[in-house]
């Protein structure tokens, strides 16, 4: 039984050609950049969030 997680790459493939088809070739660049923007957004807050309760528990 294949863990839900694990994705080869023909699964890949298929994502991709969903994705494509969705949303277009000419808006992936555009989502890709919102994407990656937004996870910059999420790693930073849940550094600062780490770094407060550091700071929270050592006074």
């Amino acid at each position: 039984m294949p863990v839900l997680g694990y994705m080869g790459t023909q699964e890949w493939m298929i994502l991709l050609a969903i994705v494509v088809v969705l949303f277009g070739a000419s808006r992936l660049p555009a989502l890709a950049r919102s994407v990656g923007e937004a996870l910059g957004e999420f790693r930073k807050a849940t550094k600062e969030s780490i770094e407060d309760e550091s700071r929270g528990s050592n006074a």
